[in-house]
């Protein structure tokens, strides 16, 4: 499989290929056939690359395959080659078994819908540019699978194009996350223009002995770092570019699980993670990320306190869950990052799933608080979605509890510390808790919020329960791999990332020559306040919305501006319309449009029309067809022609 690799980029590509041309005439059993078939065959692809990786000697990882050149322009070449390390085999694993989970799921979700072939033929196209981002050996291919991932994006969002909002919301997710790609395309060039190459082997050679840059001083490398940043946080949805991630939950909602939980969203975090040797040596960036992250993380917590739409507080929700990710990069933790990059997929896709269920069990209703007492009706998906909100809230022995307390205690106490970082983390815990409970106390608990004699509930088919369960098993022992460290062991996700990450450590340790290992007794207290915090959140939601409902009510009249400001998402769409979209729009029409395109470009070439069409008229009365005119005419010319040599004698 090694000397293969193309055929687990290929699979997925062949499954659309083969769906979109051929999947109007067939059945949906057929369908089903070809488009979760393929992404089962690269699972199974996966698991045999896994195998023939550990087979390696470490002088051979990472391994690289070249299958030809793709471009070259005087000095600038770029291979079709694809890489396999450590990071690439976590990312391989989520993105091939959580995708192929979804899609499992999305036959019985998605059975009733027009377009069934063509939405399977792009859930498989996005998973081939996916594997593609991920087994990139250089810039130039990650890109190729970057602005893939996008596109389809685009597709799935808008995948209801009838829909005025959904066609809205695609459009604003292109668009948006483009504004990060321009910053990220310039980053690519002026890595080239610096390294003189752009494949990952030859730019992490030559920067391994250059000197970490100054956090005042900003050199080639930070700039480099944050160019490449402003990619990231488009597409991983940070601040000031995360508004198009609520919007896209106009989409179906496995789209939701897929796209923007479990892979595309991560993708800005995988590839800073993948950036680490130049990130870590222009510190100045590195706090940049840390920064975007913890306050990111905050910020559309504090949202989701106040949303009604299911999958509208799980937006958010994910929102701030990858916030968590980039203050771990930004802390120079990028081992804990990338585990809770993998824990989220878990229990993230999971809650968005069972929001489909919830959604598919109440024929098509949204709205929280048109649920409630759905706990006894629906019950597989109340197990599972309560697994995977103990699982975010984190809660102990779940696996969100040993990355995101991994990512606090790193910010507290690791090279690069900060206290304030690790506050607004803290806090933001706390509110993931209590919105994440009233999501479930809303849904589930308390008397039906709804016309039973209308609404018949139901649970969902096997073929969407089977991936739940699967997923709610991930979700308890998924972060079970750093288990052994409160025993005093080894952290084996660590250690299996060491590798890739374990070179930035080393920079980062003699960058701060005064640090010292805290104690293992620290981790303990860490993780203490970590579980009492998330306690506290869940108790909040308790008491609000089962112990005493009729206190929400009266807590957000009380506190009515607040409620407002986050019920309204802080204005920051409306801002955005005013300050950016609508001068633009203004300029577009009234400068662009009128005065440039109609009144220069249209006016030029309607003037020539104009004219052209006055000198020919008037010719064309000349050439009256009377014989004594045109004498006259030939007398005056003679004349004038006579007049004109004479002078010129003369």
């Amino acid at each position: 499989m090694l000397n293969h690799l193309w055929i687990l980029v290929a699979l997925p590509l062949a499954g659309s290929m083969l769906t979109l041309l051929a999947g109007r005439h067939w059945p949906k059993k057929l369908v089903n056939l070809s488009s979760i078939g393929f992404p089962v065959l690269a699972f199974i692809s996966y698991c045999e690359l896994v195998r023939e990786f550990f087979a390696l000697p470490a002088d051979k990882i990472p391994w690289i395959h070249s299958y030809f050149t793709w471009m070259t322009a005087g000095n600038f070449r770029v291979d079709f080659a694809l890489q396999v390390d450590q990071l690439t085999i976590v990312m391989l694993g989520v993105v091939t078994f959580v995708g192929m989970l979804i899609h499992i799921y999305s036959a019985g979700y998605m059975a009733h819908e027009e377009g069934y072939y063509r939405f399977f033929a792009e859930m498989n196209l996005f998973m081939f540019f996916m594997t593609t981002l991920v087994m990139a050996a250089n810039l130039v291919l990650l890109f190729v699978g970057w602005e893939g991932v996008g596109l389809c994006s685009y597709l799935l969002i808008s995948f209801f194009f009838t829909k005025h909002s959904a066609a809205n919301a695609g459009k604003k997710a292109f668009i948006t996350t483009r504004i990060g790609d321009w910053g990220f395309t310039v980053g690519i060039l002026m890595a080239f223009w610096h390294f003189k190459a752009i494949d990952y082997k030859t730019m992490f050679a030559a920067v391994t002995n250059v000197p970490a840059e100054g956090m005042h001083h900003w050199g080639v490398l930070t700039s480099i770092c944050l160019l490449l940043l402003a990619g990231a946080v488009g597409k991983s949805a940070q601040l000031p570019l995360y508004v198009w991630l609520p919007d896209a939950m106009e989409g179906p909602t496995p789209v939701s699980a897929l796209i923007h939980a479990a892979t595309m969203v991560t993708a800005g975090v995988y590839m800073v993670a993948r950036m680490n040797p130049l990130f870590s040596r222009a510190p100045a960036a590195m706090l940049a990320v840390a920064i975007i992250g913890a306050v990111t993380a905050l910020f559309a917590a504090t949202i989701g306190l106040a949303q009604s739409d299911i999958k509208k507080v799980l937006a958010y929700s994910t929102i701030s869950q990858l916030g968590y990710m980039f203050l771990a990069c930004g802390v120079g933790a990028f081992s804990a990052g990338i585990f809770h990059l993998m824990t989220h997929a878990f229990f993230k896709a999971l809650l968005f799933l069972c929001a489909g269920s919830v959604i598919h069990a109440m024929g098509g209703v949204q709205d929280m608080f048109q649920m409630g007492g759905l706990r006894k009706k629906i019950p597989w998906t109340y197990a599972t979605m309560l697994v995977a909100t103990l699982a975010i809230s984190g809660a102990p022995l779940f696996a969100g509890f040993f990355s995101k307390d991994q990512i606090l205690f790193d910010a507290y106490a690791g090279t690069n510390a900060n206290f304030l970082l690790y506050a607004l983390g803290t806090a933001g815990a706390l509110l993931t808790a209590c919105y994440m409970f009233r999501l479930i106390f809303l849904t589930f608990h308390g008397k039906p919020r709804f016309d039973e004699h209308h609404v018949h509930v139901h649970e969902s088919p096997k073929v969407m329960l089977a991936p739940l369960v699967i997923l709610a098993i991930l979700s308890v022992i998924g972060g079970w791999f750093a288990l052994p460290t409160y025993w005093g062991g080894k952290d084996y996700f660590k250690g299996f990332l060491d590798p890739v990450f374990g070179a930035s450590q080393e920079l980062a340790m003699k960058l701060h020559p005064g640090y010292s290992e805290p104690p293992h007794s620290l981790e303990y207290q860490m993780a203490a306040i970590a579980v009492i915090v998330a306690f506290i959140g869940f108790l909040i939601a308790l008491y609000l919305y089962i112990i005493r409902p009729s206190a929400a009510k009266k807590l957000a009249n009380a506190f009515r501006p607040i409620y407002t400001l986050l019920w309204n998402k802080y204005w920051v769409d409306e801002l955005y319309g005013a300050v950016i979209i609508g001068p633009l729009i203004w300029l577009s029409r009234n400068v662009l449009w009128k005065v440039i395109d109609v009144g220069l470009i249209d006016g030029t070439v309607n003037g020539t029309a104009f004219v052209s069409r006055g000198v020919g008229g008037g010719l064309r009365r000349i050439q009256g067809g009377n014989t004594r005119s045109y004498a006259a005419w030939v007398v005056i010319g003679a004349v004038a022609v006579t007049i004109f040599f004479v002078y010129m004698v003369r």
